[in-house]
């Protein structure tokens, strides 16, 4: 099986390090940022969701229509928008963008602040619930070649169906660490999301969420979410990622960005919970996977960093293709900038191994 390499654009320049600069939503910025990721030869693109983020469906398809092969990856929250017309909206995008091109990363949400700012105040508990429904009637409109009924404990139809059908198939991604993440993932997910952990960790990660989904008759595959910092000498990679964290540190005391960004409040997830633990007990694990952003943040979010030149980088990425990811979604500090300097060697280096491999080439 192949990889997937997965990219991250936002509406504006921006990051931990560098603060955000320009309008909150600038489409000349957006369509090269896409079309950066295509020429580095990228598959795919996040575009990220919030309670006060630009709407990721509008960002989706600005992002297509500046591209020609580029896919993206439409991050959103269940419970706001009903499932059925979630799923005709999915498939009317890839209907006029090309089959393959959409695919949708369902995220339950880890703060109950962010969540209210929409009008859901559910509990987690009940959100993951809710979140399994979605999935299941999102599929079922996007597959059912009849009217179908259905009667949950939040979404209830009759006669449900979508005249509009994918031209290929819609990827579903979820994202989520708690056992209620691991029951609902394992039972709906094509690609089940993890963020960049230890080795050990991700290992017994994967094991657990595949037991689940073989409980189901399912198989089930991974994405890896990390943050490169690559440099052309080690030395100067670990010079490049203390700049980044003093960088922060100092947006952070500044206020950076807060004339319109908003605290999205107490994050609960779990996974940002092991992420926090996990930078508590020393900032590099397994050589080279850096948290040192990870420690000034409140964990959530992609903020584990891999550290090196690009070869040891994507051989440290590779390390988590013997467990089993084939979906790696990396992103900068200067977003667009790295963006077209992975494409000359990370991505290709990335590509190569994975290929050897999977031919037997290279022993796992």
């Amino acid at each position: 099986m192949s990889i997937q390499i997965l990219g991250m654009v936002s509406t504006n320049y921006g990051s931990e390090s560098v603060g955000w600069k320009g309008p909150l939503v600038d489409p000349t910025y957006l369509a090269d940022f896409a079309k950066a990721h295509e020429e580095a030869g990228f598959d795919r693109a996040l575009v990220a969701h919030s309670a006060s983020s630009p709407d990721g469906l509008a960002v989706a398809a600005h992002v297509l229509y500046n591209t020609d092969r580029l896919g993206v990856l439409i991050a959103q929250r269940p419970g706001f928008v009903e499932p059925t017309l979630t799923a005709r909206k999915l498939a009317t995008l890839e209907n006029l963008t090309g089959a393959g091109r959409v695919a949708i990363h369902h995220i339950t949400g880890g703060s109950d602040t962010d969540q209210r700012r929409d009008g859901d105040f559910h509990d987690k508990q009940a959100r993951y619930r809710r979140t399994a429904e979605f999935i299941d009637v999102l599929r079922r409109e996007l597959t059912s070649d009849e009217p179908f009924d259905y009667e949950g404990e939040f979404y209830r139809y009759e006669g449900a169906f979508s005249s509009v059908k994918p031209l290929g198939s819609v990827p579903i991604f979820f994202g989520g660490q708690s056992d209620d993440a691991i029951r609902v993932g394992g039972r709906w997910a094509d690609v089940f999301a993890l963020w960049g952990e230890p080795l050990a960790q991700t290992r017994e990660r994967i094991e657990l969420i595949r037991s689940e989904a073989a409980s189901h008759g399912r198989t089930i595959d991974f994405s890896l979410s990390v943050r490169p910092i690559v440099a052309p000498t080690e030395d100067e990679a670990w010079e490049k990622a203390a700049a980044i964290r003093k960088a922060y540190e100092a947006n952070l005391e500044g206020g950076v960005g807060r004339k319109w960004r908003v605290g999205r409040g107490q994050n609960t997830a779990v996974g940002a919970q092991r992420l926090k633990e996990e930078a508590s007990e020393k900032l590099v694990h397994d050589e080279r996977l850096w948290f040192g952003v990870t420690q000034l943040s409140d964990g959530g979010g992609n903020s584990t960093a891999l550290v090196g030149t690009p070869q040891q980088v994507a051989e440290a990425l590779l390390k988590y293709h013997d467990l089993g990811v084939r979906n790696f979604l990396i992103r900068g500090f200067d977003p667009l900038a790295d963006v077209r300097d992975w494409g000359h060697e990370l991505v290709p280096l990335l590509r190569a191994g994975a290929a050897a491999r999977e031919n037997d080439l290279v022993p796992a």
